[in-house]
């Protein structure tokens, strides 16, 4: 393949979500959206919840267990402090606050963030708190784009941003707070993590950086979902992040969906998927 056909194709935007996707987030937000139903499938098996179509039998729903599912089934939480940066509806938060100590979820998108509260809420979980900020390298304010069809896909990164709002007739905007890991933790006094999970739909490497001081002090364990616009995007973006967490001291990086070890020099292995990284040894509160 000649090199400029190679760099063309990898400069094409992805085509994020598939037709399943828009219609089953049609059905969720316009025929369901109200209705209060117990989870029958995934993670949030027995948990109460509004959205989504999870009161479909598994049957009929497709679903099946993927690595990630896998992954959280299995990773021990009990007595854990998880942070959930970017909780959507609390898709993950539910199943972190079922077997964890506590949860601090960051959700700064106005319509997210209620159905994140109204699902904490129907399950009664007292051990959760929720942050209606967003997380970066520094404080500010900044505008978050999003497809209406899918607001799980909100984004304030600037190539993810500018393509949503040139290509989705319609798109919403909503100015946010940005803060830091480092300045939220020190300024409410939170308990410090022990895992943080990032899903901010291309921040995750800004996100990093303004935890600096925690990762530093006390090497939790990092759970993150890779993106980008493109795919020369996504292997830049992977590529600057398993080289900041290795700067950092985390020595073992896991691709969750083929359990390869991830170093610099193989980084473009996980431009798919997810990455984790194992709580530093020695580190604690």
């Amino acid at each position: 393949m000649p090199p400029t056909q190679a760099s063309s194709e990898e400069d094409r935007h992805f085509t994020h979500y598939t037709i399943r996707h828009y219609v089953v987030s049609w059905v969720s937000q316009n025929l369901f959206e109200r209705y209060t139903y117990t989870v029958r499938h995934g993670l949030l098996r027995g948990l109460k919840r509004k959205g989504g179509l999870g009161w479909v039998p598994q049957v009929f729903s497709r679903s099946i267990e993927t690595p990630e599912l896998e992954f959280w089934r299995k990773l021990p939480l009990t007595g854990l402090t998880v942070y959930d940066v970017g909780s959507f509806e609390g898709l993950l938060a539910l199943f972190f606050a079922s077997r964890a100590k506590q949860v601090i979820c960051y959700e700064p998108n106005s319509r997210n963030h209620a159905r994140l509260l109204d699902n904490i809420e129907l399950n009664g979980f007292k051990n959760v708190m929720v942050r209606k900020t967003g997380v970066g390298e520094s404080v500010q304010q900044i505008d978050l784009i999003w497809n209406p069809a899918m607001p799980g896909g909100a984004s304030a990164e600037s190539a993810t941003a500018e393509h949503l709002h040139n290509t989705v007739a319609g798109a919403q905007v909503e100015t946010i707070p940005v803060t830091t890991l480092d300045r939220d933790v020190e300024e409410n006094r939170l308990a410090p993590p022990d895992l943080i999970k990032i899903d901010i739909e291309g921040w995750e490497l800004q996100a990093l950086r303004g935890a600096t001081s925690l990762l530093r002090q006390f090497g939790p364990a990092i759970y993150l979902e890779m993106h980008g616009e493109t795919m020369a995007e996504k292997k830049r973006k992977v590529a600057d992040i398993v080289r900041f967490l290795e700067e950092k001291g985390y020595s073992r990086i896991e691709h969750v969906e083929t359990g390869q070890l991830v170093t610099s020099s193989n980084s473009q292995i996980a431009v798919e998927g997810h990455l984790y990284c194992p709580r530093l040894s020695g580190s604690g509160k």
